[in-house]
C-alpha cells in the first residue's frame, strides 16, 4: 500500500514540476511578457493535460495548419500519390488533374504520368472542368504573388507552377524551363528578380548577379498555359476540351506519398500543402475545391477534437486560420496513432538535424520532432518532444501578435521546451 501511494505521489508531483515549470517560465519571461502565447503538453496516450497555459485560447497557427493538412492526406491516400485520372475514348485519351503537384516538379521525384503521357499514341485532350477553386486562398496576401511561397492552386500543376531562375556567371540568368527565357527583360529599378502582377513577363536587375542565385517566382497559371508547357515538354500536341468526365476513370499513380509528405513538413513547402487538400478532394470524390476538402476531412475525420476547427486553407498562409493549443495536441496523438512513429519522425523535422528546425535544438541526437509556423508577428511550434527519462511528450507552444524579433521569441521556446527535455 505504502509503494502504491509512494508512485502515485511521485507521478502527481512530476506532472505539478512540470506545469509549475511551465507557467512560471513564460510568467517570468520578459521576451512573451508582451504577445499572446498559449501552451499544451500532454504524455503520449494520456487523456490529461500535462502542462496547460491559455491552451484553450484560439491562435494563428501559421504553417502548424499543414498537421491538419497531413492528417488529412494519411486518412485518405495510400503509399502512393494518385497523379492522374484517365478516360480511354477510341483513339482518344482524356485526362483530368487530381490536384498532384509532382509533375515536372523540381524538388520532387521523377512523376510516374510524365512517362504515362509520353508513352501513349492516342490523341490527348486535358479537361480542367472538375477545378472549383480559386488560384490563391482566402486572406492571402496579393502582394505575396512573386515570392516563392506562394504558388498558384490548379488542378494539373506543372513545375511545381514556378519558374526557377538560376544566377550563372555576371548578367546571365537561365530559366527553367527554358520555354520561359524569351520573358526575361531587364531592369534598371530592380535588384531581384520581379513578375509583372498579371503577366508572366520577369524583370530582372541589369546589375551583375550572384554567382549561385536561384530564385523561385511563382507564374501566373491558366489551363491554356498547362498544355501549352506540357505539350513543349512532351514534344507532342495536347488539347484542351471542357467537358465534365462523370463515368468512373483510371488512375496513373505518380510518386510514394512519403516524399510529398516529407518535404511539405521538412522545409514547410506551401504549395503542397495546398495540392494535397485538393488531392484529398479528388481521392473522396469531390470537385477540386479546398473549401469542400476541408469540410468534409473535419467531419469525417476530426469532429472529435476539443475544440471546433477555425480552418481556412491547406498551408496555414490565410490568417483567417484559428486553432486551440490543446486541439492540435489531440490532433497529435491521431497522426501518431496513424503512422509508425519511425516513418513519422522522419516526415517531421527533427530539432538540429534537419528542415526548418536544423538550426535549434541541437544536441548529441534530436529530441524534439515538430512542425514550425511562423510570418509576421506569430511563431509557433507543435510537434513530439522526448525527455531525457523516454518519456514521449505531445506539445504544442502558440506565440502571435508580438513585436520583438522572431528569433527572440524562438530562442525563448526553444529555452523553455529544452529546460521540459531536460527536467522531465
Amino acid at each position: 500500500m505504502r509503494t502504491l501511494f509512494f508512485i502515485v505521489s511521485v507521478l502527481l508531483l512530476s506532472g505539478c514540476s512540470v506545469s509549475h515549470y511551465l507557467n512560471r517560465e513564460i510568467k517570468n519571461s520578459a521576451v512573451l511578457s508582451q504577445q499572446h502565447t498559449g501552451v499544451s503538453i500532454k504524455n503520449l496516450n494520456e487523456p490529461k493535460s500535462l502542462a496547460s497555459y491559455q491552451d484553450h485560447k484560439y491562435f494563428n497557427p501559421a504553417s502548424n495548419t499543414k498537421l491538419f493538412s497531413l492528417y488529412a492526406g494519411l486518412s485518405a491516400l495510400g503509399d502512393s500519390i494518385p497523379g492522374l485520372q484517365y478516360l480511354e475514348w477510341g483513339e482518344l485519351l482524356l485526362i483530368r488533374g487530381t490536384g498532384d503537384p509532382s509533375l515536372l516538379h523540381p524538388d520532387l521525384p521523377h512523376s510516374k504520368v510524365f512517362d504515362f503521357l509520353k508513352s501513349r499514341k492516342e490523341q490527348i485532350f486535358f479537361t480542367p472542368v472538375n477545378f472549383e477553386d480559386k488560384a490563391f486562398g482566402p486572406g492571402w496576401a496579393w502582394s505575396d504573388y512573386n515570392d516563392e511561397y506562394q504558388p498558384e492552386r490548379s488542378p494539373l500543376p506543372v513545375y511545381g507552377n514556378i519558374v526557377r531562375f538560376t544566377g550563372k556567371s555576371g548578367h546571365t540568368l537561365e530559366a527553367k524551363p527554358r520555354i520561359w527565357q524569351k520573358f526575361l527583360l531587364p531592369d534598371t529599378t530592380l535588384t531581384g528578380i520581379q513578375r509583372e502582377q498579371g503577366e508572366n513577363i520577369f524583370h530582372h536587375s541589369r546589375h551583375p548577379l550572384p554567382e549561385n542565385l536561384i530564385q523561385d517566382v511563382p507564374f501566373r497559371t491558366s489551363d491554356a498555359l498547362t498544355i501549352h508547357l506540357l505539350s513543349d515538354t512532351l514534344k507532342k500536341e495536347i488539347k484542351l476540351i471542357s467537358i465534365p468526365l462523370t463515368i468512373e476513370l483510371q488512375t496513373v499513380y505518380s510518386i510514394p506519398s512519403d516524399s510529398l509528405y516529407t518535404r511539405m513538413m521538412q522545409v514547410s513547402d506551401n504549395m503542397l500543402a495546398e495540392q494535397l487538400m485538393l488531392l484529398y478532394a479528388s481521392t473522396n470524390g469531390l470537385p477540386l475545391n479546398s473549401e469542400k476538402a476541408i469540410a468534409h476531412a473535419t467531419e469525417k475525420y476530426m469532429s472529435d477534437l476539443p475544440d471546433p476547427l477555425i480552418w481556412k486553407d491547406g498551408s496555414g498562409l490565410s490568417r483567417y486560420n484559428l486553432f486551440t493549443p490543446r486541439t492540435i495536441v489531440a490532433l497529435l496523438q491521431k497522426i501518431y496513432d496513424k503512422v509508425p512513429r519511425e516513418r513519422l519522425f522522419h516526415i517531421m523535422p527533427n530539432g538540429g538535424s534537419t528542415g526548418t528546425l536544423r538550426n535549434t535544438f541541437k544536441g548529441e541526437k534530436p529530441f524534439i520532432f515538430a512542425k514550425t509556423g511562423s510570418f509576421s508577428n506569430n511563431y509557433n511550434l507543435s510537434g513530439y518532444l522526448i525527455t531525457k527519462k523516454g518519456k514521449t511528450l505531445l506539445f504544442s507552444f502558440m506565440n502571435n501578435n508580438f513585436t520583438r524579433p522572431s528569433s527572440e521569441v524562438r530562442k525563448e521556446v526553444e529555452r523553455i521546451l529544452t529546460g521540459i527535455h531536460n527536467k522531465y
